[in-house]
């Protein structure tokens, strides 16, 4: 077995851990789901060496999902950092085997102090699932590395069980799209969430012409407009069409076309797409790309012209 074998080797043992676990839940999940939905305070979790690093992925997942969180390392719990846990709070500990020494020690002090304890370990016959009230039993038959001995297949159990438990709360607690954004405010994935096409169009110039304007004018609107295209507006500010620079080049290779009588309603698009101010930019990203085109008219809720919103606007933003 070469290099890549071996890498593609532990790929399919982590993920026959994964599919075992899916085959094989925990016997108690559904109690540990509902006794965190019922938790009135936050959710304590710890561990100590690769556990830990896995502890606090689980804590930042519980936190943007709606969930509060605070990650303990189980070292400095013993040194004074256990003050931190409240009496409503409930107590996660995460162990491969089961029978950490850090994690032993604070079992009985968190007891005493009344917390719900759970365990989530490999280990059924170990301290914390004898001395924790709930046990989360993690199938595992061996790590992926050769040795049998690097922390591999164990904490990619318990990370999908981490994802699990936070996902499963979100839903029973119907944390929305609205929510998700307003703990994910910062980079394109809160910009996806929050961004209204409002906020976008309004820094564009808006071009327009009437439906009798000429040739030249529409050249002109679009020139100035640098938008590409300019609509084509009705006295009352309502749209009647749209005219790209595609369909002025559409319109040179027709014959026959007498260019300086011919008025904007006979080369424009009538009813062309368009989208409303208040919609979410991730909309106006997905209309461009269903329909292939690179400019949307904006309206606002009386159906009446208020901007243009362009495909860059959105790639700038980093709707792509």
């Amino acid at each position: 077995m070469n290099e890549l074998d071996q890498a593609l080797h532990v790929i399919k043992q982590e993920a026959d851990a994964i599919s075992y676990l899916y085959q094989h839940p925990p016997e108690r999940l559904n109690e540990v789901i509902q006794l965190l939905s019922a938790c009135k305070g936050r959710i304590i979790v710890s561990g100590v060496g690769k556990s830990a690093i896995i502890g606090q992925k689980i804590t930042a997942t519980f936190n943007s999902t709606g969930t509060p969180s605070i990650f303990l390392h189980a070292a400095d719990a013993l040194h004074g950092d256990i003050g931190m846990v409240q009496v409503e709070d409930c107590i996660l500990l995460l162990s491969k085997s089961g029978d950490t020494d850090e994690l032993k020690a604070i079992v009985p002090v968190l007891k005493n102090m009344g917390n719900k304890v759970i365990a989530m370990t490999c280990n059924e016959a170990s301290y914390l699932s004898a001395h924790c009230d709930v046990h989360l039993h993690l199938p595992l038959s061996s790590e992926a590395d050769p040795n049998n001995l690097a922390p591999t297949s164990s904490t990619t159990l318990q990370l999908v069980m981490g994802d699990a438990l936070a996902i499963a709360l979100l839903y029973k607690k119907g944390f929305s799209r609205e929510q998700f954004a307003t703990f994910h405010p910062g980079g394109n994935l809160g910009k996806q969430l929050y961004t209204r096409v409002a906020d976008i169009c309004h820094h564009n110039a808006l071009p327009t012409v009437a439906a009798s304007s000429s040739l030249q004018q529409v050249i002109l609107s679009i020139t100035s407009g640098r938008m590409g295209a300019t609509v084509v507006v009705s006295p009352e500010g309502h749209i009647e069409g749209l005219i790209t620079d595609g369909d002025l080049r559409r319109l040179l290779m027709r014959p026959n076309v007498d260019f300086h009588s011919l008025p904007a309603f006979a080369f424009m698009t009538s009813n062309p797409k368009r989208i409303q101010d208040h919609e979410m930019a991730i909309e106006a990203f997905t209309m461009m790309r269903q329909y292939s085109i690179t400019q949307l008219p904006v309206v606002n809720e009386n159906e009446k012209l208020v901007g243009i919103i362009h495909l860059h606007d959105l790639i700038k933003e980093g709707f792509c």
